[in-house]
């Protein structure tokens, strides 16, 4: 076994453990918002909450915590161009994907995606360089025919159903 430090030899490590590929998005009174992350968990079922983290350079994440309401979007394993575009800074993210307005806020949700949560910002934490986000769960819904995109060793894979 190696010993392993150093920026990118951390990312190899952290990279073996998979992921899946979540889009958050919201809309302020101007456009739309949305940001890839892999970092999502389920946080606690009662009361019901989930976590995800922003990275503390994020252009988005401010935008959306003013907003206070968000969806979760569990991406597809159809959906890599759709994290690609959410990804990056384009303005043009939405293009990317269709969507309607899901929730009491009206939060997009992404058409194709495996499943939607809707929640309101209950909290937020110091995480070094991202923000650690619990979000008080308000709504859901799921496609069961779909199967998850993953993340693992720097590329997207897929999860076989079974």
């Amino acid at each position: 076994m190696d010993v392993i430090n150093g920026e990118r030899p951390s990312r190899e490590v952290l990279g073996t453990f998979p992921s899946g590929v979540v889009v958050v998005t919201s809309h302020d009174l101007s456009e739309p918002l949305g940001f890839t992350c892999q970092s999502f968990v389920s946080l606690s079922l009662n009361p019901l909450l989930i976590s995800f983290t922003a990275a503390r350079d994020s252009q988005t994440w401010p935008r959306i915590r003013a907003v206070g309401s968000f969806c979760v979007n569990i991406l597809a394993d159809d959906q890599r161009e759709v994290s690609m575009a959410f990804a990056g800074s384009r303005s043009d993210r939405f293009t990317a994907a269709r969507w309607w307005k899901s929730g009491p806020g009206g939060e997009p949700a992404l058409h194709g995606a495996c499943a939607w949560i809707t929640c309101s910002l209950r909290d937020e934490f110091d995480g070094g360089d991202h923000t650690i986000v619990i979000g008080a769960v308000t709504g859901m819904s799921i496609d069961r025919r779909r199967t998850p995109l993953v993340f693992h060793r720097g590329e997207y894979a897929s999860v076989l159903a079974g």
